[in-house]
């Protein structure tokens, strides 16, 4: 695990990349219901992020609402959000909640962020974005795309 001094982007991107997600495409986990590996041959450039995605189809729409598609808190784990500290994600450790993708840490960690969903979310609301300039934050590091 690697720590970095705040202040931290808007979105997470992977250290030693641009990539949001570790590479995974947001609109993939709307449409096939799992985190799938987007190609650098669909990319595009949103919020200071390079957003990949697996077809044509899902960066096109990507782009027609990027907002409707991009993680809750920036692609930060939700549940470490939830605690006003920022740390990185694994891909496959998602959710959607009322038509918001929420990511964490690992699916254990997941697993502790489901026993309140709404709770959670409320206390993670209440520090985001500003926890982007106050908190350490801390990166796994993972390889989760084979």
């Amino acid at each position: 695990m690697t720590s970095y001094a705040p202040p931290h982007t808007e979105v997470y991107v992977e250290n030693g990349s641009d990539l949001a997600i570790r590479g995974a495409d947001p609109v993939a986990y709307f449409t096939e219901g799992e985190a799938v590996a987007g190609v650098a041959e669909y990319e595009y450039e949103w919020n200071g992020a390079t957003w990949r995605f697996s077809s044509a189809e899902n960066k096109t729409a990507f782009m027609a609402d990027p907002v409707a598609f991009a993680p809750q808190y920036g692609g930060y784990c939700a549940k470490a959000m939830s605690e006003g500290n920022l740390a990185s994600v694994d891909p496959r450790a998602w959710k959607i909640v009322d038509g918001k993708l929420y990511l964490n840490w690992s699916k254990e960690v997941q697993a502790q962020w489901l026993e309140d969903v709404p709770g959670n979310i409320e206390k993670a609301d209440e520090v985001w974005p500003t926890v982007l300039s106050a908190q350490t934050f801390y990166e796994n590091q993972i390889s989760w795309a084979q």
